[in-house]
């Protein structure tokens, strides 16, 4: 007897105003069995659309588009009742606005000259409910939080509390954007070890996923770009 193995299918829509861009992601995505494009958006008020009238799974964002851009697209598509996750693909030769995605509640950070094949992965990981930000961002982001002024508010110092002196490692090596495999390693434990240590995080610190965790451990001061 056989089994059905097929894998869900995920809903992806596009959204770049850079017409190549979108070319480029579709064919690829054409050519997986698991991902299907619903929409392709030129700006942020028309993914917020398509992902209302396809019920799309993921968003791929760029963040600079003309009109509604990246960050308040994704803002009001996290807001929303869709369920829709976001994936930003940024380039960091003119992106100041990376930060800004991540308090709108984007999911993932991509950066457009990984590989295709990189870019998919991270697709599948977001729609499986994980978060995934590209080591490049993590840096850009460490470098730009420790740029601005020393003026970091108490609540998220306080909000970090409560947390015991391994659990505030973790969330240290998560805010330098280590995978729970490289948790381990630098800690000496297992890999479901780390990952019961992120799950336990999640929880007590009331975050959505891992980038959440990564804004917490910038804002309580954990992170510096040493």
């Amino acid at each position: 007897m056989s089994t059905n193995t097929t894998e869900p299918t995920v809903r992806v829509v596009l959204a770049d105003d850079q017409p190549l861009v979108r070319t480029a992601l579709r064919m690829v995505m054409t050519d997986t069995t698991d991902l299907v494009v619903t929409g392709e958006a030129a700006d942020g008020a028309e993914a917020v659309r398509l992902v209302e009238e396809t019920g799309a799974d993921v968003v791929v964002m760029d963040l600079r588009m003309p009109g509604t851009d990246g960050i308040e697209a994704t803002r009001l598509i996290t807001a929303g009742s869709s369920g829709a996750r976001v994936v930003v693909l940024t380039t960091f030769d003119d992106d100041d606005h990376v930060y800004g995605a991540l308090h709108a509640g984007a999911s993932g950070f991509l950066v457009k000259d990984m590989a295709l094949d990189d870019i998919l992965a991270a697709v599948r990981v977001v729609a499986s409910g994980d978060a995934l930000i590209a080591p490049s961002v993590t840096r850009r982001l460490i470098k730009e939080f420790t740029d601005r002024p020393k003026s970091v508010p108490a609540a998220p110092r306080r909000r970090a509390e409560g947390i015991t002196d391994r659990e505030r490692e973790v969330l240290t090596l998560v805010g330098r954007g280590l995978s729970n495999t490289e948790v381990a390693a630098e800690l000496h434990i297992s890999v479901a070890t780390a990952k019961t240590y992120v799950t336990r995080l999640l929880a007590k610190l009331d975050a959505r996923d891992r980038v959440q965790l990564v804004i917490i451990a910038y804002e309580a001061g954990l992170v510096s770009a040493a």
